[in-house]
């Protein structure tokens, strides 16, 4: 298994909650979320991330609209 590269994650982190303690360990962080029944903002065009509104169904919603490439 290839080692977590936690500050090279950390300065690519698109999340704009900058004081989170899960950036840039993506594995805690998705586990976080999904707990939660989110998906990480990372996975989110910056517009829709900016709303902190990071439910699957507006993942779903904004991939129907723009497609898987943003």
């Amino acid at each position: 298994m290839a080692e977590c590269r936690v500050e090279q994650k950390r300065q690519s982190c698109a999340c704009t909650y900058t004081s989170c303690g899960k950036r840039g360990i993506c594995c805690d962080c998705l586990e976080s979320h999904w707990g939660e029944g989110q998906l990480p903002g990372c996975l989110f065009p910056p517009d829709v991330e900016k709303t902190y509104d990071r439910s699957v169904e507006r993942f779903i919603k904004t991939y129907q609209e723009r497609g898987p490439w943003w």
